[in-house]
């Protein structure tokens, strides 16, 4: 059964940074959009960053307008995980962050969303919490 384990998460104060990490290693094809979501405890689960991965060179990434700034999405190859880095953590980041996964058709200027409908395939997630 595929599985995307993510990790990284934690207890951060106002202001502070953590680095969430989705190991992708087993996914079957090699062409996919990962996608960062979270949940806040009675919200409904939102969409928060993505990339694509294709076939040559850098997928798009796409971010929503509330983590613009602070969040950066990346792909490690070597470790074959997709990286989210978060910086200036807000006690609204709180929540649990799940990664998921769609299979793309691999061509230079696929891009990507951060709908939770679109994506087929979701880890377990990590806690966040951002203390105030």
């Amino acid at each position: 059964q595929l599985q995307l384990v993510e990790s990284g998460g934690g207890l951060v104060q106002s202001g502070g940074s953590l680095r969430l990490s989705c190991d992708v290693s087993k996914l079957l094809k090699d062409y996919y959009n990962i996608g960062w979501f979270r949940q806040a405890p009675g919200k409904e689960r939102e969409g928060v960053s993505c990339i694509s991965i294709i076939r040559i060179g850098d997928g798009n990434t796409n971010y929503v307008d509330s983590v613009k700034g602070r969040f950066t999405i990346s792909r490690d190859t070597a470790k074959r995980t997709v990286n989210l880095q978060m910086n200036s953590l807000k006690p609204e980041d709180t929540g649990i962050y799940y990664c998921a996964a769609v299979q793309n058709p691999g061509y230079p200027g696929t891009r990507c969303g951060v709908s939770v409908a679109e994506y087929h395939y979701w880890g377990q997630g990590t806690q966040v919490t951002v203390s105030s």
